[in-house]
């Protein structure tokens, strides 16, 4: 159909009650970013139900940019017209004659109570005139097409399609958030799973160079690029990890590697994370896809912070993962292969139950804390646009 103006809805931003507005406002300043090749072409009206964008070109191509705000729960493309009755017969039988199918349904929300015709008179006129002009037939309980009418103080909204968004919240409207970024398959689709839940995201990634290859830099600027889809600016640090990992490998026992590799990097996160005041460390763990993944292991591993973890991905399984990583186009990119600094080093029996005070024991043989603040000094921001 011919459409010009897009009704946009806020699904669980409904239940915000008194903050709601204030959701309402990011959401309208998240779509515009998104929308800001089109700025001269729409004007918006943000209201307390929804958010409407007049097009002031038909049928503006935006459809797939505003399927990737977070925030946004559903919106249709609708043809706004003047409210009288007549004319809102003519117009339904024309959206109607455009659209595919064999049996079709009205229904009408009467925003403005003061105009004369109910809701239901206006679903048997318009379903009348259609009846009459076409061979459908009317189904009220699965119709191939659906023609929704919406009368306003300012017009008549007809549409037939309504398309689902990413739903979740505004970005950044829950906080903000350092996601561990490796560069394998898990951690963009936690990234996005919590993009789109209202995190605003930067990405902290250890290097361990010559044992890594820089490929591994260029493939996760590619990944961030399609994250930047959901969030238009992103920072990752990346943290010269070589020096830690070989004295890791040094000085700790068997099996504990990875461990004591892991524990070292969440010190790290955690320090820049409070620098840089954010909220929450994130990662693409998945509970028991490997090793440092048991709840032993994570047990350990956590006891280094009291920054809250988050793992969007801890109750997936392996195939849901790749499944949501093709449908963001990261797949591809992440099975690039680049070695990490999670697998230059091969580990025997790695220890699925690890113990803290072994842990302890292995950290005391090293100045580690002095090597961590050199980390942290060395580290290279890049900042993607």
């Amino acid at each position: 159909m011919d459409y010009n103006v897009i009704i946009i809805r806020f699904g669980e931003m409904n239940t915000k009650g008194k903050n709601k507005k204030d959701f309402i406002n990011t959401l309208a300043r998240s779509i515009k970013e998104a929308l800001a090749d089109f700025k001269d072409l729409i004007d918006y009206s943000v209201r307390h139900d929804h958010i409407y964008l007049f097009l002031k070109e038909d049928n503006l191509d935006v459809i797939d940019k505003l399927k990737q705000v977070s925030g946004l729960y559903s919106f249709s493309l609708a043809k706004r017209i003047d409210p009288d009755f007549d004319n809102i017969l003519d117009e339904s039988l024309k959206i109607i004659q455009k659209e595919t199918g064999k049996t079709f349904k009205i229904y009408t929300h009467r925003i403005d109570k003061s105009y004369p015709y109910i809701s239901d008179e206006i679903n048997r006129a318009v379903a009348k005139v259609i009846l009459k002009n076409t061979s459908l037939t009317v189904d009220v309980h699965y119709p191939d097409i659906l023609l929704s009418i919406e009368i306003r103080s300012d017009g008549a909204y007809l549409f037939t399609q309504t398309i689902k968004g990413l739903g979740g919240f505004p970005k950044g409207t829950l906080g903000r958030g350092l996601m561990m970024l490796s560069g394998g398959i898990d951690s963009p689709v936690a990234s996005y799973l919590l993009m789109k839940r209202g995190i605003e995201l930067s990405f902290i990634h250890y290097a361990s160079p010559p044992y890594t290859n820089s490929g591994v830099i260029f493939k996760l600027e590619d990944i961030l690029n399609e994250l930047k889809k959901y969030q238009s600016k992103l920072v990752m640090y990346i943290v010269p990890f070589t020096k830690i990992q070989e004295k890791i490998y040094e000085v700790s026992y068997e099996g504990y590697q990875v461990t004591i590799m892991r524990r070292m990097m969440y010190r790290i996160a955690s320090k820049v994370a409070c620098m840089k005041h954010y909220d929450i460390i994130a990662n693409g763990e998945s509970l028991g896809q490997v090793a440092s993944q048991t709840l032993e292991s994570l047990r350990v591993i956590n006891e280094v912070t009291n920054m809250p973890i988050i793992r969007p991905l801890a109750i997936f399984d392996k195939t849901k993962i790749i499944e949501i990583s093709k449908e963001i186009n990261t797949y591809d990119i992440s099975i690039r292969p680049f070695e990490d600094c999670c697998t230059i080093f091969p580990i025997k029996k790695p220890k699925t139950a690890p113990h803290l005070d072994i842990c302890e024991e292995i950290e005391k043989k090293a100045d580690f804390d002095t090597l961590i603040d050199e980390c942290i000094k060395n580290i290279e921001v890049k900042i993607i646009k």
